[in-house]
């Protein structure tokens, strides 16, 4: 089962030459770390994601359930009642390829059969195992992150022999595991789950050292957009770290990223614009 839009999404992530391909988060959810509550309302959703794509957007991720550090689960039910309205309202106005941030099963073939056009999943397609079924049978693109325990637990003193090492281990062998489930690795990117886990300078040495990601032959998906890494080295609250995001973006596509995750879309894809030039330009 082929989904609309996925090919063409496909296309464009795994091209280097490509633009980077810029993802726009809405959370409709009344607890998300940077904006809880503001687009809890469907219309409001659907409206500000109509704006992100009109500032650039190639992607909208919906995400109906709060990841940020201690935030607890949220029942299947609901979050279908959060993110399902708002993904057929903007698949009544728009093309636009839509991303569903869950990491359960029930979710994502409930968003994919609303119009959804891949998954974006924080636990790496481990929490709910029958996600990897979902993601194989609607053959669509998924994002595998890598996460160090829950949401609950991720920040409870997390340790690295390497983190890049480590992290790059992890999907080598994720990333076989899910293939022999039936994922198609076409079908694969990889998030090396910036702020899911890490201490602060784990976070610097994964976007100095994330071109060896690349060797693990998928594109790279980041999203450090205003998180607490940001914050905590500026000393700056959430609705501040507009330059920090940008400065990590910009760092993140030169070192190979295809996909960045951001709050701030219009700023982003004239950041993102200018980044491109410059990593095509000749040598």
């Amino acid at each position: 089962m082929g989904i609309p839009g996925s090919d063409r999404l496909r296309q464009q992530i795994r091209d280097p030459l490509a633009d980077t391909v810029v993802m726009g988060i809405l959370n409709v959810t009344p607890d998300s770390f940077s904006d809880g509550g503001q687009y809890l309302n469907p219309d409001a959703a659907i409206e500000h994601g109509l704006q992100m794509e009109k500032d650039g957007a190639h992607i909208l991720d919906i995400g109906g359930e709060s990841t940020r550090p201690g935030a607890m689960p949220v029942a299947v039910e609901a979050e279908i009642q959060r993110v399902i309205p708002v993904i057929k309202g903007l698949r009544e106005k728009s093309s636009i390829p839509i991303s569903v941030d869950t990491y359960k099963s029930e979710v994502a073939q409930a968003a994919l059969e609303a119009g959804a056009s891949m998954i974006n999943d924080i636990s790496g397609l481990n929490f709910d195992p029958r996600i990897v079924d979902i993601a194989a049978q609607f053959d669509c693109p998924v994002v595998v992150m890598h996460i160090a325990g829950t949401p609950q637990t991720m920040q409870n003193n997390p340790v690295y022999t390497d983190v890049v090492t480590d992290i790059v281990a992890f999907f080598e062998i994720q990333v076989e595991r899910l293939i022999r489930k039936g994922l198609k690795d076409e079908n694969i990117i990889v998030d090396p789950g910036i702020g899911f886990g890490k201490r602060v300078e784990d976070n610097f040495v994964l976007l100095n050292r994330l071109s060896e990601f690349q060797e693990l032959g998928f594109p790279v998906l980041v999203g450090p957009s205003r998180k607490s890494f940001i914050g905590v080295t500026l000393d700056l609250p959430v609705d501040q770290r507009l330059e920090g995001t940008l400065a990590a973006v910009s760092v993140a596509i030169i070192k190979g990223a295809r996909v960045v995750r951001v709050h701030d879309v219009r700023e982003t894809v004239r950041t993102v614009k200018i980044v491109d030039q410059i990593r095509r330009a000749p040598d």
